[in-house]
């Protein structure tokens, strides 16, 4: 790979910068909130699975 001058490679990238679709407002909201929405709905589920195994362990285990 050939060696390439700061001041090039600051250009290409600002070229390629000018190229990417940004989102916009809206869909970062949505997209966050969808995220967030998830998180807690796993966060929930992995709560109770934690719960049964721990409690099917007491139970075969007859821990009290």
């Amino acid at each position: 790979m050939a060696a390439q001058s700061p001041a090039k490679f600051v250009n290409e990238v600002r070229q390629e910068m000018r190229k990417v679709t940004w989102p916009t407002r809206k869909e970062t909201l949505i997209s966050t909130a969808m995220v967030l929405t998830l998180v807690a709905f796993a966060a929930v589920f992995f709560v109770f699975v934690d719960w049964a195994i721990h409690s099917i362990i007491n139970l075969i285990l007859g821990i009290a």
